[in-house]
């Protein structure tokens, strides 16, 4: 572990060795362990980062803010576009229904088109068999 290497997993993943990369965690903490002096301007910044970082927190809005938002905009005249949208929602319905029924007449055309195909292959493979039994034209015909 170098020092610069070191320097770089603090700065990625702060002062918290449980958040190092569990393969050079071990080599790390040697090296801080060795390193004490050099590595500890870095680590005390790293230690302000994250506290900095558990400190913030993310203000959810209140039930109240929703509500006044909502009675703004129905107030403004605004309602909510579902009545607009339904010619799209028919439009997107019938296209999935087409690519759909598509795609089970290519199942069906596919089939169809594989027995027709290998009739041939499978007349072939009868008369073949048909000629191990050992039965000759011969025989059969007199």
């Amino acid at each position: 572990m170098t020092s610069e290497r070191f320097l770089a997993l603090v700065a990625a993943y702060g002062a918290d060795a449980r958040r190092w990369p569990e393969a050079e965690r071990a080599v790390a903490l040697a090296y801080a362990a060795a390193h004490p002096d050099a590595i500890a301007p870095a680590l005390a910044k790293a230690e302000e980062a994250d506290a900095l970082l558990q400190a913030s927190r993310v203000a959810h809005p209140s039930v109240a803010l929703r509500d006044r938002i909502i009675a703004s905009a129905a107030g403004a005249g605004l309602k909510a576009r579902r009545e607009g949208r339904r010619w799209l929602d028919r439009l997107v319905l019938a296209l999935g229904a087409g690519w759909a029924a598509a795609a089970c007449a290519g199942v069906v055309a596919g089939v169809m088109m594989t027995t027709w195909l290998t009739a041939d292959i499978q007349a072939e493979a009868v008369l073949y068999q048909a000629s191990l039994l050992g039965v000759d034209d011969a025989e059969v015909l007199g």
